[in-house]
């Protein structure tokens, strides 16, 4: 036997051993009141055994500290005697790094076997609750970090992710080139960094987030922390005291300002690396008075690392968005011109960053006979696929209007078209996996200001609407044909005469579904956003965009207002003409006499040359009934009509040719020349450059 038990009896060496545990152990009673505690529990405590005793719990335990939940723990295993374990941690920062506590608590009985106290042994496991956080995090981190593709936004939730749990304040500054969707360059280590914020969170009022504001740029000398941080590759530990921290603080007086009074206790800075790149640095600064340990420097290693192939995804998301859209803005059109048909204003809004570039188009055309072509569409599909796709339909579309088709004729020539599209890319193995099926909508209208008559034709669009000059609206009746690229189906072409002064809404699906997927609703909501509006075509455009779409629209917007003009029958002159040559010098002198009447003698030479060639080839070639036709609108338009389909050729003479050298005249003396085909015959126009008229 041990000769330093000296004999003592069980309760004493009981005592001893109670008193000198290696872990925090109390006794309480069901009140519960403390009746003992050994020495780490009050060390734990900060208080004596003398000062504790006999006090009712939670005396002396911090605020921070779970109360509730430990102290009904307590009265459970006071009322039904069985033993418990309880887990506790502080819950607030409050200056203190969080502990965590795992409890075994049991009943003690009397000789009876009647509980009558309580004991519990405390262990500090905040070791191993700082590691299930950290786990927790890193697993957080996974599914919260790079939700989206917008760089702002991944960067903003790594800050939040850090943002209270690791630091006071975090901050994430990129690259000006990352910003733009760029590979940044390498730099010179001795070179000042320039850095754009892209996020920061704070928790104290106090806390410098304010200094550099979201979206601006900051330099950091080579000194500094983050700038060592971006060079190194490596993460960078400072804080106040570190000479080059403190400088850093001083060179700046508004972070200097800002500064003035807070403690940084620990900073941290780590560069955003991903593929080998280095994209930008996150800075994480602590107040609070625990600094960071080596276990925070590793999980922010880890954090940054997860953060920065994020980014880096982001980044690449923004280059080729950015290309997209230049691509799509390039091929749109940049400004509607001056049309006599019509007044126009046009909007083209995208989708936003998560979504992608899409395909959706508009054009405006002019045609023969001071007659546009109205045209908006939709490619399937998004990014530079869809909007390469965009530029091939709508140069087809131009193409097809030159040659004055027909609205449904139009479209079923635009159908072969994207069926060969589609068969192309089929055949071509290097881009098969590239490209899909080519599917797109388009509208195609054609508005007369001499008729009045809007003719229309849709492949699987949206019909149009009209607001009519007496404020009620209409959505027109239009045979909605095939999407293109199916093939096969029928195109039908729906006429309607309106009165001067209507307005047209041409719009894609984007619009009326953004709020819900129900377009009967949302083109019942755009009715009444053009009715209730009364301001001019432009301030039109915006209040309906404004009006149907949310802060963030998944799908791009193409609108397209016209208002309807009826041209001034002064300015028009029809002739009947018989089908005689002896009427071609009538025509010629029809002609210079309304020449004269509109004071535009000094077109007589060239105008007459056309009717006299025009005329001839209509009575020579063509058929019944022939018809002349003037139009001044500041060009003159020149129109014969015959009821002979067969179109004229243009063709360079021979020297010793008797003929042949009458269109090529035309041509060159005029600004444009054409063809139009009608339901009775064709039509021969030509147009000549005027001065305008005064006040158009």
């Amino acid at each position: 036997m041990d000769p330093r038990w000296g004999g003592e009896d069980e309760p004493a060496l009981v005592e001893r051993a109670f008193r000198q545990a290696s872990f925090s152990m109390s006794i309480f009673d069901g009140t519960p009141r403390y009746l003992r505690l050994n020495d780490v529990a009050c060390q734990v405590m900060g208080l004596g055994e003398e000062v504790l005793r006999g006090r009712t719990f939670p005396y002396g335990v911090p605020e921070d500290v779970d109360q509730l939940g430990f102290l009904q723990a307590l009265r459970d295993v006071a009322a039904t005697g069985k033993t418990a374990h309880y887990e506790s941690h502080t819950r607030a920062p409050s200056g203190i790094r969080e502990h965590a506590w795992n409890l075994e608590l049991w009943p003690v009985r009397d000789a009876a076997g009647e509980v009558y106290a309580v004991g519990m042994a405390a262990f500090d496991s905040s070791e191993q609750h700082w590691a299930r956080q950290r786990l927790a995090v890193l697993d957080e981190a996974s599914v919260s970090i790079g939700r989206s593709l917008d760089l702002g936004r991944t960067a903003q939730e790594l800050a939040e992710l850090i943002i209270p749990r690791f630091a006071d304040f975090a901050s994430v500054d990129l690259l000006e080139a990352v910003m733009r969707g760029e590979e940044p360059a390498p730099g010179s280590p001795d070179a000042t960094v320039v850095m754009r914020r892209a996020a920061h969170l704070s928790t104290e009022q106090g806390t410098p987030e304010a200094v550099i504001g979201l979206g601006y740029t900051d330099a950091y000398p080579p000194y500094s922390p983050p700038a060592r941080a971006l060079h190194s590759g490596k993460a960078v530990l400072s804080g106040s005291g570190d000479p080059d921290f403190d400088e850093w603080i001083a060179s700046a007086p508004a972070r200097a300002e800002k500064m003035r009074g807070s403690v940084v206790t620990s900073m941290m800075a780590v560069p955003l690396i991903a593929r080998g790149t280095t994209l930008g640095v996150a800075v994480l600064l602590r107040t609070r008075p625990d600094t960071f340990t080596q276990d925070d420097f590793a999980l922010a290693k880890e954090l940054a690392s997860r953060a920065a192939l994020c980014v880096d995804n982001a980044r690449r998301y923004t280059r080729e968005r950015t290309t997209a859209l230049a691509l799509q803005q390039s091929l749109l059109p940049h400004g509607p011109s001056w049309q006599p048909a019509v007044d126009v204003a046009c909007h083209y809004l995208p989708t936003d960053a998560q979504a992608g570039v899409g395909g959706d188009w508009f054009d405006i055309i002019p045609l023969s006979g001071a007659r546009v072509g109205l045209v908006v569409g939709d490619v399937v599909g998004h990014g530079i696929q869809a909007s390469a796709t965009m530029g091939r339909l709508r140069t087809a579309v131009q193409t097809l209007a030159d040659v004055d088709l027909p609205p449904d004729e139009l479209l079923a020539h635009l159908d072969d078209l994207v069926l060969r599209l589609g068969g192309d890319d089929d055949a071509d193995d290097d881009n098969r996996t590239s490209t899909g099926e080519i599917g797109a909508t388009c509208l195609y209208a054609v508005y007369d200001p001499v008729s009045r008559m809007l003719s229309v034709a849709g492949a699987g669009h949206p019909p149009p609407v009209l607001l009519l000059p007496d404020g009620t609206t209409q959505v027109v009746d239009v045979s909605v044909g095939p999407v293109l690229g199916v093939g096969g189906l029928p195109f039908e072409t729906t006429e309607l005469e309106l009165p001067e002064g209507s307005l047209v809404a041409l719009f894609t699906d984007g619009l009326v579904e953004a709020i819900d997927r129900d377009p009967d609703r949302g083109i019942a909501r755009l009715r009444q956003a053009l009715a209730a509006s009364h301001s001019t075509l432009d301030a039109r455009c915006d209040q309906v965009l404004s009006t149907l779409l949310p802060a963030h629209p998944r799908d791009d917007v193409a609108l397209v207002l016209a208002r309807t003009k009826a041209m001034d029958s002064d300015h028009i002159r029809v002739w009947d003409l018989a089908a005689d040559f002896a009427g071609v010098a009538e025509a010629r002198r029809l002609a210079l006499a309304q020449l004269d009447a509109w004071g535009l003698t000094e077109a007589g030479f060239v105008t007459e040359l056309v009717v006299s060639e025009l005329v001839t080839n209509a009575i020579r070639y063509g058929t019944q009934p022939i018809q002349l036709r003037l139009i001044y609108h500041r060009t003159l338009i020149c129109e014969v009509s015959d009821g002979n389909s067969t179109s004229p050729h243009l063709r360079r003479a021979r020297i010793f040719d008797e003929g042949g050298r009458g269109l090529l005249l035309v041509a060159q003396l005029t600004t444009r020349w054409g063809t139009r085909h009608t339901v009775s015959g064709k039509t021969i126009w030509t147009e000549q450059a005027l001065t305008p008229l005064p006040g158009a």
